[in-house]
């Protein structure tokens, strides 16, 4: 595919994808990190994350944080099953997407933090402050064994990491869950209508990060993982067509990864899987028999 073609390709996905999520905020106040602090481990996860949802309104929500109930089990995706899922509602600003030329131009760094923080007019201790250097920090973060990671400050950026892992020539799908109705609702319980496998060798995961302008977090992973579109109807009728992953080899995660606190379980001794908000993408070849 000729690059500028799959740049613009890449433009309208993300503007379809602008008009159809309800934003409640800027990308870098709304955009989240999952770090091992924002969770506190839990022993029975599927009964507590249901537990959860019906006590959403009150002040036991058992000190999880409601943003991670986006884990389960793939023995979870059955047609009827109903798991509760949290999915976010944040607008991703095609004014934010810096062009190559002008990322470059900019420094990404954590030794630049400073000058970065005078230049974009933040001041120490912001909240966009904490969420920039949190996010230069993961970014920084040496990767775990068998995991290729970048983070993409550009389109351009973002589609040359994921033709080094899927092939230079290989024409590239961009997947993301759609909301098909609007709804102010982020937490509540999901039945699983219906889910099919979407057959992909290779898959490459970009996730918005908080940051001043565009940035994703992009990782391959040699280990095995499986690709789902799931269509999903909500307690309140939401109808929510999701992308999800489900990772089948945990072994070399870190033990304090949130996803083993949220399910409750060991590194290595089950597939982790995850839905994807409608901002992040799972980009595959699109030559794989893929249904849209």
């Amino acid at each position: 595919m000729d690059v500028k073609l799959a740049l613009w390709s890449v433009l309208l996905h993300l503007l379809i994808l602008k008009g159809a999520c309800e934003g409640t905020g800027s990308m870098e106040m709304d955009g989240e990190i999952l770090s091992s602090h924002r969770a506190h481990k839990h022993n029975t996860p599927a009964d507590m994350r249901i537990k959860q949802v019906d006590s959403h309104s009150s002040s036991h929500m058992h000190h999880m944080d409601s943003s991670l109930i986006v884990f389960f089990f793939v023995e979870d995706l059955k047609e009827g099953n109903t798991m509760p899922i949290y999915f976010p509602r944040r607008e991703l600003q095609a004014s934010h997407i810096l062009s190559r030329e002008e990322a470059d131009s900019i420094p990404f760094s954590s030794q630049d933090l400073d000058n970065l923080l005078q230049f974009f007019s933040f001041s120490q201790g912001s909240p966009q402050a904490i969420a920039m250097k949190d996010t230069l920090r993961e970014c920084e973060t040496k990767p775990i064994k068998g995991e290729t990671k970048f983070c993409a400050t550009s389109l351009e950026s973002m589609l040359d990491f994921t033709k080094t892992i899927l092939g230079s020539q290989t024409e590239i799908k961009f997947l993301s869950t759609t909301h098909l109705t609007q709804s102010n609702t982020l937490l509540q319980k999901y039945t699983v209508m219906g889910f099919q496998e979407i057959p992909a060798p290779k898959m490459v995961a970009c996730h918005t990060m908080p940051y001043a302008y565009a940035v994703f977090y992009c990782h391959y992973q040699k280990s095995k993982s499986r690709v789902f579109k799931v269509s999903l109807t909500g307690e309140n009728g939401d109808k929510v067509e999701a992308i999800a992953v489900c990772h089948m080899d945990t072994s070399q995660w870190s033990h304090n990864h949130v996803s083993f606190q949220v399910l409750g379980i060991e590194p290595g001794s089950s597939p982790v899987c995850h839905f994807f908000p409608a901002d992040n993408f799972v980009l595959v070849p699109s030559t794989s028999p893929t249904q849209a």
